[in-house]
């Protein structure tokens, strides 16, 4: 029986109702109700929805309570870029970036904002027309995963914005694990004897990507909002600061516009300490410049905006005692002494490990078993260990010895010349394969979800994986059988691989392993080559031309493909229908009216979406980015463009209106 005027008439109101306390609750923190209250009038929401179904909105507060689990995640493209930050460790550092950014634009006043930098998880919000529509995951900074069923059910990240707000816009923010609820949900793992979570970062992580919202929903994250995307909404940041709150965000709670460098540095000595009374966990101070129109000239290099730059406080120290001195193999066969410790507090966790790097660091150090070291926890999981207080060392210790064979396998190790690490060099140890693969299936590489260390370690175990290659001759029938899995979690790994078969070129070139070449050095090569046959076919000089490659890199590339064994597995995975080419290549090789042809959106489009435009136009075979440059052969520009068009315009771009878009399309 559908809904009657009176029920839908109290849906409404309860909407109106709980809107209203949440914004009172966890923007303004002057609560009018008690928390039953408010669970009562959310739980007769609910009820009514789930009786009357036709009366659900996206931007229900009914659906902050997560619905049925996903069976896994869409990918998102970011428009623009999520750029990481350059960081800094003290304030001459600082100082001497302000220098360089004074340099660069000598007549320009420089005012700055900064703002508490919030130790979580990066995070994309794209509203139309002022309704939440996607909420993504930094990614890769291109590309993320899609969790705005997850984003839903984290209170303080508004369904639906207040009428003054743009209808489209892109904000940029970081979702956390408040302290207190970090502790709550330990204290319950505690006394249900389950392992502990290591610190609400890691946990904030891993809970925005879990499949079953309603559990996201449990976890009571928060999120703040720190940077706007959308066009001629103001002409300073800390405007756009003050608008976030007026428009239903949270903005960040520790900000300040500085006048000079000199205020900065105030705002930093101050939160030094005081950050530690904060309700989320924070590592440094994010300082930006204020002028929008200086940041855009003062741009971005390949991976971070000139404009901004992190500091970072020193990490915080302890003292302990080494145990025993372990040893890791990774991926490349480099072996990795790890100091096993009494368990001390530092950083918020209890840490019972140590990196100690390599051997020759650690033989600098001096490190040994029985010593008493002072371990620095920064922004690495694993601590490491910073000194050996040697007041406290006893006179029977003895010197580590360096191993001479794999631990794994039982090899020989090596050590290269110009090298410090030590290596196994036998390409079948079960260590170096398991790493291998573990590293081909990560989110920078390949991106094969539900594929954890310990589902490695099982398939490695029952012969069903000799290396990467063979995860494309894994069968669903392969899985079923095997303990932890069943029809669902199986058919869900298949359908991984199967997608991972047409990945990235860049993303390809950073799973193999080629040493030294990380995912930016993979990206420079993909673009510069454009697929694998041809990249493997380069000189040095070639090579070494590519801005960003430099001997090391070039020298790694060249032997990779001349080794064999390299070249054999490279053969399975084309033979398993592994795409060598880049994405956009696919896109211009095929029959598209619009194949290669470069378009960039700007202002508002009254018939469409524009992240609807952009996947009409890539359907086409156009490619979409989101700047303008001599490249771009098209800009469509709707209402409220801005500093793009005025661009085109000078660049000679040819400008389309919306209604040249809709004809060109329908064409």
């Amino acid at each position: 029986m559908p809904a009657d005027d009176t029920i839908r008439n109290r849906v409404e109101e309860l909407r109106e109702r709980l809107e209203y306390h949440s914004d009172l609750y966890y923007r303004r923190s002057t609560p009018e109700i008690s928390d039953r209250e408010f669970d009562q009038m959310m739980a007769e929401l609910i009820e009514l929805e789930q009786r009357y179904p036709e009366l659900i909105t996206p931007d229900s507060p009914g659906q902050r309570v997560g619905g049925e689990p996903l069976e896994g995640f869409e990918q998102v493209n970011h428009e623009p870029v999520m750029l990481s930050l350059d960081n800094t460790y003290s304030t001459a550092e600082l100082e001497e970036w302000v220098q360089r950014l004074r340099r660069l634009e000598p007549d320009s006043e420089m005012r700055f904002v900064a703002e508490l930098k919030i130790d979580g998880v990066s995070m994309s919000l794209l509203y139309e027309n002022r309704v939440l529509a996607t909420a993504a995951t930094r990614g890769n900074g291109r590309v993320g995963d899609d969790v705005t069923r997850n984003a839903r059910t984290i209170r303080s990240i508004p369904l639906r914005l207040s009428e003054s707000a743009p209808s489209h816009l892109v904000v940029r923010g970081e979702v956390y694990m408040p302290v207190d609820v970090f502790r709550r949900l330990n204290e319950a793992r505690q006394e249900a004897g389950e392992q502990l979570y290591v610190n609400p970062r890691n946990t904030t992580a891993g809970t925005v990507r879990l499949l079953d919202s309603r559990e996201v929903a449990s976890r009571q994250l928060a999120a703040v909002v720190y940077d706007v995307h959308t066009e001629k909404t103001a002409s300073r940041h800390s405007e756009h600061l003050e608008l976030l709150e007026k428009w239903g965000f949270v903005p960040n709670p520790g900000w300040k516009l500085c006048a000079d460098i000199g205020e900065v540095i105030d705002f930093i000595e101050f939160w030094s300490q005081k950050r530690h009374d904060l309700e989320f966990e924070t590592d440094g101070v994010v300082v930006k410049i204020d002028d929008l129109a200086l940041r855009e000239r003062l741009g971005a290099t390949s991976k971070a905006p000139r404009w901004a730059v992190a500091f970072k406080y020193a990490p915080e120290q302890a003292e302990t005692r080494v145990i025993e001195i372990g040893v890791q193999v990774g991926r490349t066969g480099a072996l990795t002494p790890v100091a096993e410790l009494e368990p001390v507090f530092v950083g918020g966790t209890t840490v019972q490990r140590a990196t100690l790097h390599n051997y020759e660091d650690m033989a600098r150090k001096d490190v040994r078993v029985g010593d008493t070291v002072r371990i620095e926890k920064g922004g690495d999981i694993i601590p490491k260990v910073v000194e050996v207080l040697l007041d406290h060392r006893a006179a029977d210790s003895v010197p580590f010895s360096v191993p001479t064979h794999c631990p794994v396998c039982g090899h020989a190790v090596d050590q290269l010349p110009g090298e410090v690490a030590v290596r196994c060099v036998n390409a079948s140890c079960p260590a170096v394969v398991k790493e291998s693969i573990r590293h081909f299936v990560s989110r920078d590489a390949m991106h094969i979800e539900g594929l954890g260390e310990r589902m490695i370690d099982q398939l490695l175990g029952h012969g069903l994986l000799e290396d990467y290659t063979s995860l494309y001759a894994l069968q669903r029938e392969d899985l079923e059988d095997l303990d932890g899995w069943g029809e669902i979690s199986a058919r869900n790994l298949i359908s991984e691989i199967e997608k991972s078969r047409t990945p990235e070129l860049g993303a390809l070139l950073f799973a193999l392993g080629i040493r030294f070449v990380g995912h930016g050095a993979a990206r420079l090569l993909a673009d510069e080559f454009r697929n694998l046959e041809s990249l493997a076919a380069a000189t040095d000089e070639e090579l070494i031309a590519v801005d960003g490659v430099g001997d090391k890199v070039a020298t790694s590339v060249r032997e990779f493909f001349a080794d064999a064994g390299n070249r054999e597995r490279l053969a399975k995975l084309a033979a398993s229908g592994v795409r060598f080419d880049r994405v956009e290549d696919r896109v211009r090789s095929g029959d598209h009216p619009l194949a290669g042809k470069r378009f960039v959106l700007t202002g508002t489009l009254g018939s469409m979406p524009r992240s609807q435009a952009k996947r009409a136009l890539e359907a086409a075979g156009a490619v979409v980015g989101s700047s303008v440059s001599v490249k771009t052969d098209y800009l469509v520009a709707g209402e409220k463009a801005g500093s793009k068009l005025a661009k085109a315009k000078k660049l000679g771009v040819e400008v389309l209106s919306e209604d040249d878009l809709v004809r060109l399309l329908d064409n």
